[in-house]
């Protein structure tokens, strides 16, 4: 089952991290439709937030077409996202890439920095224009 860790120093509101991190968890596979989200109750006695905070968070993920509420049962997940999985040769190479760059001296905020900058360069055409169509010349 899904756990969530909220960082209460990153900035970042908490509903919007369990959010994020139910996304990370369905684009890695690690939830796949029909799985289960644990309950408010569940999420509030592991992370002691607010319940509204978990339930507005939940109805951010229900309004984007992600999870469903099915009333006495829980909130359950509609859909998938993207096509990422856990084990794949790219999150090995990744390991791998991010291991050499710890061993480089770099810390966490150093890598997260020059990785989001190579995201950057490399999506920002389609970005700005909509996915690359292979053979499209333009």
């Amino acid at each position: 089952m899904l756990e969530y860790r909220i960082d209460r120093h990153s900035g970042v509101a908490t509903y919007v991290q369990i959010v994020q991190q139910t996304k990370q968890a369905l684009r890695l596979g690690h939830l796949e439709p029909g799985d289960k989200l644990p309950t408010a109750r569940e999420v509030v006695e592991a992370t002691a937030i607010n319940p509204n905070t978990v339930l507005k968070a939940y109805r951010e993920l229900e309004r984007e077409g992600l999870v469903e509420a099915r009333r006495g049962l829980g909130t359950f997940v509609r859909r998938g996202l993207g096509a990422a999985p856990a084990e794949s040769p790219l999150r090995t190479e990744l390991e791998d890439w991010t291991g050499r760059a710890k061993a480089s001296g770099l810390d966490r905020d150093d890598v997260a920095a020059l990785f989001t900058a190579v995201l950057d360069q490399h999506f920002a055409a389609t970005d700005q224009r909509g996915p690359h169509v292979q053979g499209d010349r333009s």
